[in-house]
């Protein structure tokens, strides 16, 4: 059983360490401006870094649950390559936008494009699922010659 899981739950770690990080960040930058909490605005270099972390958390369940689906039901090795990729495009997301508002489009675009290969995948391996276990219509063996 753990063979068919042991690279989503690698991701899943690598991802929960980069929020970690992302919250740090934030601490950080509130000592470094002396922003406490509960407040959220300050310069401009001190929201940048506040808004990076909260839309990396917001996006954080989707990913997870679009990795997981992905990788159970279409293909663990890529669906780790692929959250790989997601969590390297979130890291240069959270230094643009730290940098520069404009600095975090890129990432943001491709990030988001690798979420939606993710749910094309989870939902291809749940319709070869469904048709397989409950109509008994194997697509794969159908498309082989």
């Amino acid at each position: 059983m753990l063979e068919h899981i042991h690279l989503l739950a690698a991701v899943t770690v690598l991802g929960v360490l980069e929020q970690a990080y992302f919250f740090l960040q934030v601490i950080h930058a509130r000592r470094t401006f002396g922003i406490s909490p509960p407040s959220i605005s300050g310069p401009p270099e001190f929201e940048r870094i506040f808004r990076a972390q909260v839309n990396s958390s917001e996006y954080f369940p989707i990913f997870v649950a679009l990795l997981w689906q992905a990788g159970l039901f279409f293909h663990q090795g890529l669906a780790a390559a692929l959250g790989l990729l997601y969590l390297y495009a979130r890291y240069c997301y959270f230094m643009g936008y730290r940098a520069s508002s404009s600095d975090r489009l890129a990432p943001i675009y491709f990030s988001t494009g690798v979420l939606w290969i993710l749910v094309a995948a989870a939902a291809l391996g749940l319709l070869h699922f469904f048709l397989s276990h409950y109509v008994g219509l194997n697509v794969l063996q159908l498309l082989t010659p």
